[in-house]
C-alpha cells in the first residue's frame, strides 16, 4: 500500500521551477530515504506532500486525500529544519500543548519524550537546550499521536553518533509498525540505513531503489557507498 501517490508534480518559486515533473510514490512500511546536496529541491519536495507549498501543480495525493486536506492533520508528523516548538515552553509543555491541539492523552507526552531520549530533560526551557536537544523536542511533538505517515525534514543534523543510531533504530521501528516513513538527508553515509532511496539533484530524480539496487545501476560493488554511485550517475559514468 502507498501512503503517497504523485504524478507530473511541478513547484514553481516566483519565476523559477524548483521542481520538474516527478512522478513517484512512498510505501508504508518502509524508511524511505530522500538524499541530495543541499538546494536540489528535498525540502520543497516534502513542504508540498504536508500540503504547505504554494506554486505546484501536478497529482499529490496522501492516503487518498488532496495534500494538505484538514483530514490528514493527525495522520501526518512534520520535523523541518528548524525547530518548530516554543522556546519559552519545557519540552514537557510544548509536548503537552501539542497533544491538547491533536486530542491526544497525557501518556503520549511522556511515550514521546522517552523516545527521543529527552527524559532528563523534559522540565528544562527549550531556550537553554542544545541545537540537537531541541531538534530531539521538534521530533517528540512529531511522534504524538503516532501518526501514519512521518516526514522528516534532515532530523539527525548536529547529533552525535549514539543518538543518530537510535534514532534510525526508531524510524525502522515504526515502518516495521506499518508507518511510513521518509527521511531527507545530504549525508550520504546515512543511505545505507534507508530501505529505499530517492536520489535528487536539481529538482529531479536522478535514481529511484534499495542502495544495493542503485549501486548496481551506477555499475558499482556492493562495497561501494552511495555517495560514489551518486558522483557516478551525475557524471554518466554509470554501467
Amino acid at each position: 500500500m502507498n501512503a503517497v501517490e504523485v504524478a507530473s508534480l511541478v513547484v514553481t518559486r516566483g519565476k523559477r521551477e524548483v521542481l520538474h515533473g516527478l512522478d513517484f510514490a512512498i510505501p508504508t512500511g518502509q524508511v524511505t530515504g530522500l538524499l541530495g546536496p543541499s538546494g536540489c529541491g528535498k525540502s520543497t519536495l516534502m513542504r508540498t506532500l504536508v500540503g504547505v507549498q504554494a506554486g505546484v501543480t501536478g497529482t499529490v495525493t496522501v492516503f487518498g486525500e488532496p495534500a494538505g486536506s484538514p483530514v490528514l492533520r493527525p495522520r501526518i508528523g512534520y520535523v523541518t529544519q528548524a525547530p518548530s516548538i516554543y522556546d519559552d515552553l519545557s519540552v514537557t509543555e510544548n509536548l503537552t500543548f501539542f497533544a491538547r491541539v491533536l486530542g491526544v492523552g497525557r501518556a503520549e507526552v511522556a511515550r514521546c519524550v522517552e523516545a527521543v531520549d529527552l527524559v532528563d530533560h523534559a522540565d528544562d526551557v527549550v531556550a537553554k537546550l542544545s541545537g540537537g536537544q531541541r531538534s530531539r523536542a521538534s521530533l517528540a511533538v512529531a511522534l504524538l499521536g503516532s501518526p501514519s505517515l512521518l516526514v522528516l525534514d534532515e532530523p539527525t543534523v548536529g547529533l552525535d553518533p549514539v543518538l543518530r543510531e537510535e534514532l534510525w533504530g526508531t524510524f525502522h521501528r515504526l515502518a516495521d509498525d506499518g508507518v511510513a516513513v521518509l527521511v531527507s538527508s545530504h549525508v550520504m553515509d546515512e543511505a545505507e540505513r534507508c530501505d529505499r532511496l530517492l536520489l535528487m539533484r536539481d529538482g529531479v530524480f536522478i535514481a529511484d531503489g534499495t542502495p544495493a539496487e542503485i549501486k548496481q545501476q551506477a555499475g558499482l560493488a556492493e562495497s561501494a557507498d552511495i555517495e560514489q554511485a551518486f558522483l557516478a550517475i551525475v557524471r554518466g559514468d554509470a554501467a
